[in-house]
């Protein structure tokens, strides 16, 4: 696991000279150098002969620790050159394939297997591969570069073009985006779009980010640049898709095989490693298939709060007894909070509401010895445990119930409309408080959805209202709320809503949870946050030939019970006693509500108070006092998330310096 970063140059735009090369050297040294924290164990930077191409490495060594596995890695025979970040975990099945096309390898890395399998199949190799990556190879013969990025988006890879003085048109890439801003020829230019996308899901879905110009590759993607070409970013060409219902039927038994030897697979590793430990269906699944392939040698950590009602470690501890795995638990004061946030808002690569949970996990298999852990993230979205997969259905019976009553239904979505309209005319104005953010605060977006899945899903899950969105928004950031739709751009809307169409309701919210929850916002935040420790989180539910396997489940047998994750249960979890799960759902959450009201109230107070940055972000500055006026006083309906999602998006743009 490393951290990536590059300039790839067209030279017609200007004749390569000394100064170029040390330009565009330049350059990548700073992006490279921006990784650090991804990768402590060793640097390297690479260019090509005629300037085309430089590459930059931050190395955290996990297989081939030795010098043999150092990047940017050249094929010595045809000059293929990668940097690459992430894990290919059948890279051996691979390799045994390719010794008997007549391939030999001077190292024991995943890394020299690409560039083998590249010179045997091609860039179409990347189908072969099950892992978390996202590389750049440059292909001298045929003058291109391949930017890769992994089937579920596991690995994030951003890009952009700029045209600068010194190294004329060059498009940049990085494993993040700060590492983009630290080119300093990359504008630290808030892009308005990123907002409006912000406001309403509480992080910045794909392909904008929160700076102009700047995109992230979509999942499963190649974007294929040719330098000898005109100066121009093609559209990236996806060559995998999630599955739809029924593409193929499997049986209880082959998944829990399935199950089984991708764990085994994600276990390999030459430096210590752990497993996410919540005590939950998820996790407990991920170690207890770890301890049955690996019996007594997996490690297990979980996190301990000092507020009772969040501390859940017991539940963790109880089973990682009964599959007697070797346990730690980090335990985690308001004051280790208070004292380690500064370092957690570092880690924030783009403003995310949820991403400093992962930072204090990570951390805490840090402290525990760790430099791999494998987690239980994507349980809950293949097998139902979610409540939207009864939530949605519900909103979709109401989105369709008035519109079905034709002028009455007209009447009745009308006015809850302006019933709404008026709350927050009324609560932003003579009240001085926000309207409810939640439930029935909601009403009139459930209505405005109208039936429409891909929409009743971007409801549930939205941050504030639609009104409440135009309250808090002034400028282009007000202009780009109204482009998008439902909070996303045009054409990712399109695509969520033919994933939407799928014969199958359940495997639809299925598909938009990986869409989602977790293509868009959960994986990007676990990337940034565990990174920043130097930390490879792997996620085996998520591999995607184990996602083509549960998606080929009858919907009947995969999902039955809706909230139980039963088929889940049966397939790795028959070792423990049946009880253990039977208690209330909760996720892993920091006690960020008691400690905003508490520790923290007089940071975040002073934060909403800064009108100036407000207005230089696109919010209106008394809107945002409104709402944390509300949620300091108790008002219903606004939630913590609320006020926390603010926070963090004004506090990211003041330590980046992002101007509008």
């Amino acid at each position: 696991m490393c951290g990536i970063s590059g300039a790839i140059r067209w030279p017609s735009a200007l004749p390569s000279t000394p100064d170029t090369s040390t330009a565009l050297t330049a350059i990548v040294r700073r992006m490279s150098d921006a990784q650090r924290h991804r990768g402590p164990d060793g640097s390297g930077l690479w260019q090509s002969a005629g300037q085309e191409v430089t590459f930059g490495h931050r190395r955290l060594a996990i297989i081939d620790l030795s010098e043999g596995g150092a990047q940017p890695m050249i094929d010595t025979a045809s000059g293929v050159t990668i940097t690459f970040n992430g894990e290919i975990y059948n890279f051996g099945e691979i390799r045994r394939e390719l010794e008997t096309h007549g391939a030999t390898f001077r190292s024991a890395s995943d890394t020299e297997v690409i560039l083998k399998a590249y010179r045997q199949w091609g860039i179409d190799g990347v189908a072969r591969f099950r892992g978390i990556f996202a590389f750049a190879l440059w292909d001298p013969g045929a003058r291109r570069v391949h930017i890769v990025r992994d089937p579920l988006g596991i690995k994030p890879l951003y890009f952009t073009r700029v045209r600068d003085a010194a190294v004329g048109d060059v498009l940049l890439f990085a494993s993040e985006v700060r590492s983009l801003l630290a080119s300093e020829i990359v504008p630290r230019t808030l892009d308005p779009r990123g907002v409006a996308s912000y406001l309403w899901n509480g992080f910045v879905t794909g392909p904008e980010t929160m700076i102009r110009g700047v995109q992230l590759l979509p999942a499963a993607s190649i974007l294929t640049i040719d330098v000898d070409a005109p100066a121009q970013i093609p559209s990236p060409r996806q060559y995998w898709h999630l599955p739809a219902s029924g593409d193929r039927r499997y049986t209880a038994e082959e998944l829990k095989e399935e199950l089984r030897r991708t764990v085994a697979m994600q276990l390999i590793s030459d430096v210590p490693l752990g497993v996410f430990l919540s005590g939950g269906i998820d996790s407990s699944a991920v170690a207890a298939l770890a301890s049955e392939v690996a019996p007594g040698s997996v490690h297990t950590f979980t996190i301990g709060f000092d507020v009772p009602q969040y501390d859940e470690s017991r539940y963790a501890q109880a089973v990682a007894k009964h599959l007697r795995t070797e346990h730690a638990t980090v335990m985690l004061t308001e004051h280790d909070f208070e004292a380690q946030l500064p370092d957690a808002f570092t880690a924030i690569d783009q403003p995310t509401f949820d991403g400093i949970n992962t930072y204090f996990v990570s951390r805490a298999a840090r402290e525990a010895g760790m430099t791999v852990a494998l987690a239980g993230t994507g349980g809950d979205e293949l097998f139902g445990g979610y409540p939207t997969f009864t939530a949605l259905p519900q909103i979709m019976r109401a989105g369709r119930w008035i519109p079905q009553r034709g002028v009455a239904g007209s009447v009745v979505s009308g006015a809850v409309t302006a019933a709404a309209r008026s709350g927050n005319a009324v609560a932003f104005g003579a009240l001085h408080m926000a309207p409810p953010q939640t439930r029935w605060g909601k009403l009139a977006d459930v209505i405005r959805a109208s039936g429409d899945l891909a929409a009743a899903y971007q409801v549930n899950y939205m941050m504030f209202t639609r009104e409440t969105q135009h309250a808090l928004t002034t400028g282009a950031v007000h202009e780009a709320q109204r482009a998008q739709d439902y909070g996303l751009n045009r054409a990712m809307t399109a695509t969520w809503r033919q994933r939407a169409n799928d014969p199958d309701m359940l495997h639809a919210i299925s598909l938009l949870e990986l869409s989602g929850f977790i293509g868009e916002r959960l994986l990007r935040d676990t990337d940034a946050a565990s990174m920043a420790v130097a930390l490879e989180v792997r996620v085996p539910l998520l591999d995607h030939v184990l996602v083509e396997t549960v998606s080929g489940i009858e919907p009947g047998r995969r999902f039955s019970p809706l909230g139980k994750k039963q088929l889940l249960r049966d397939c790795a979890l028959s070792a423990l006693p049946p009880g253990t799960f039977d208690r209330p759902k909760s996720g892993f959450v920091l006690p960020i509500d008691t400690w905003a009201r508490q520790r923290l109230q007089p940071a975040m107070g002073k934060m909403f108070d800064d009108t100036a940055l407000a207005a230089r972000i696109g919010l209106n500055g008394e809107t945002v006092k409104t709402l944390w006026r509300s949620f300091t006083a108790g008002r219903a309906g606004i939630h913590w998330t609320r006020v926390w999602a603010l926070y963090v998006l004004m506090k990211w743009c003041e330590e980046q310096q992002i101007s509008r």
